[in-house]
């Protein structure tokens, strides 16, 4: 059996994607079921909001502490697979997200919810590095391109379909599917990987960086609480709290990461100019496309009167524009390298939010949808274009690291965007219906909303402009010392 005999890489075998296939369901099943809940939960809030009692102001911590825990988590997919195996940890990971999907169905409120969320994130965030990188190792090296065309099939697909699902179970079911949905996946993916999944040698796992462990967490997590609680006020006790707090263990985490021989992220790659101008432009887009990607569902509900079902049909045009652009983006940036591409999605992104800002109670809907296959277009051309920029820009011995730390980063960015973007939205919308004075207070609601997709349009204009500044650049030779860094580290997200 499979799972019974070490496996290398290195054995040479007639290739036949045929006898990958086994293998390879296991890690599309694994990560389409986790990709699949990151955009499953958006649709839902109106509905929990309601079911819950509570607002979307502390709703929006089970998205955030999820993409908190994935960040945390995300590091340290590489030291535990050299510890453990990476066969034992993929399944392990896929048995703890499917756990908590379970114990998210069975919340009956908001801080159990919360709770639970970061449970399933802490399974989730290594399911596709260690995927991934289990793929990379059992695929010949001639065709890893056309392997990992297959594993793209999840990511593509997972976005389009997740608001559709979603909106038919809290409509014609009930809120608790959308994550009993992951249970049956969740088992096949285990079943699957305990039988075909080879079992590799483990590598000697480094010192593993307590210190970073700890620091990184309480940072990301107070400065994304000091961020949501500055929607509300940014001169409240809560909001320095966090901010303070958050500001101080960010500081201690930097030094400590500096200092560390083998650290959690790799922060050295910093001191290259063109890897930060990369990844501070990366991090603005997460900002403007992830938090604008939630005020959409929210919007057609609470605003536009669609229901949870028509809500993920509308949606479907961003998944589309997405799916349609990714490719393009991949193919042209050898050719022309990553300004002219990014350039082009920055300011696709830039238009769609603009426009957005500007909605209407009767802004017919084949707008709002061509403005959501705008946004898709941006998102596929810029985002993997700047994945792959990044790494070119990496010094060649670090580029193994890099991985994690921007992997890391978004989560992190994306769970302040969702903080701070829906804390400004409630107290916004608050403000603007006290001071409405009209007959229809929709149009004030309306109003609240175009003014959040202003603010998103803003950090999209600063990626826009930054992007004018990017240069080409040539990929960073994989080499150091003891010969080529193994390509799967940075598949791996690995600590």
């Amino acid at each position: 059996m499979a799972n019974s005999r070490s496996a290398s890489p290195d054995v040479a075998a007639p290739f036949s994607l045929l006898k990958l296939l086994p293998p390879l369901l296991a890690v599309i099943i694994g990560m389409f079921m986790v990709i699949l809940d990151t955009t499953v939960v958006n649709v839902a809030i109106p509905t929990l909001v309601d079911d819950f009692g509570t607002t979307l102001h502390h709703l929006q911590w089970a998205v955030t502490g999820y993409t908190l825990a994935l960040s945390a988590v995300i590091p340290l997919a590489g030291w535990m697979t050299d510890k453990f195996g990476s066969k034992r940890i993929f399944i392990a990971t896929i048995v703890l997200f499917s756990l908590g999907s379970a114990l998210c169905a069975l919340a009956t409120n908001t801080e159990q919810l919360v709770v639970f969320r970061i449970i399933q994130g802490i399974g989730g965030g290594m399911v596709a590095p260690i995927g991934m990188a289990l793929v990379f190792r059992i695929s010949p090296p001639e065709k890893r391109g056309a392997v990992m065309g297959v594993l793209g099939i999840p990511i593509l697909l997972a976005p389009a379909l997740g608001p559709v699902l979603s909106g038919y179970f809290v409509e014609y079911v009930s809120w608790h599917w959308i994550f009993l949905i992951n249970l049956p996946i969740g088992v096949a993916a285990v079943i699957v990987a305990w039988r075909y999944l080879p079992v590799f040698e483990r590598g000697k796992p480094p010192a593993l960086d307590i210190l970073g462990m700890i620091l990184g967490p309480v940072a990301f997590a107070m400065l994304a609480f000091g961020v949501s609680e500055g929607g509300t006020d940014w001169g409240s006790s809560r909001t320095l709290t966090g901010l303070i707090v958050g500001g101080v263990s960010l500081l201690l985490f930097i030094f400590v990461e500096l200092r560390h021989r083998q650290p959690l992220l790799e922060l050295r790659v910093f001191r290259t100019f063109a890897f930060t101008q990369g990844i501070i432009l990366s991090w603005i887009l997460y900002a403007a496309l992830f938090g604008s990607i939630i005020l959409f569902p929210l919007m057609l509900q609470q605003v536009k009167g669609y229901t949870p079902l028509e809500t993920g049909l509308i949606l479907l045009p961003q998944a589309l524009g997405s799916m349609l652009c990714m490719p393009i983006g991949g193919r042209l940036f050898d050719r022309i390298g990553a300004r002219p591409i990014v350039i082009t999605g920055t300011l696709f992104i830039s238009a769609a939010l603009l426009i957005m800002s500007q909605i209407t109670l009767d802004r017919p809907l084949y707008v709002i949808m061509l403005n959501l296959f705008l946004l898709g277009c941006g998102m596929g051309l810029s985002m993997m274009t700047m994945n792959t920029y990044i790494l070119n820009t990496a010094p060649k011995d670090l580029v193994g690291r890099v991985t994690p730390l921007t992997n890391s980063a978004q989560q992190v960015i994306v769970s302040f965007a969702v903080a701070g973007l829906t804390g400004y939205l409630s107290t916004h919308s608050d403000k603007v219906m006290a001071a409405y004075k009209g007959p229809n207070p929709l149009e004030a609601a309306v109003g609240a909303f175009g003014d959040t997709f202003l603010l998103t349009s803003g950090f999209a204009i600063v990626g826009f402009v930054l992007s004018l500044f990017i240069r080409r650049v040539k990929p960073a030779a994989q080499k150091s010392g003891s010969g080529e860094v193994r390509a799967e580290e940075s598949m791996l997200a690995g600590h």
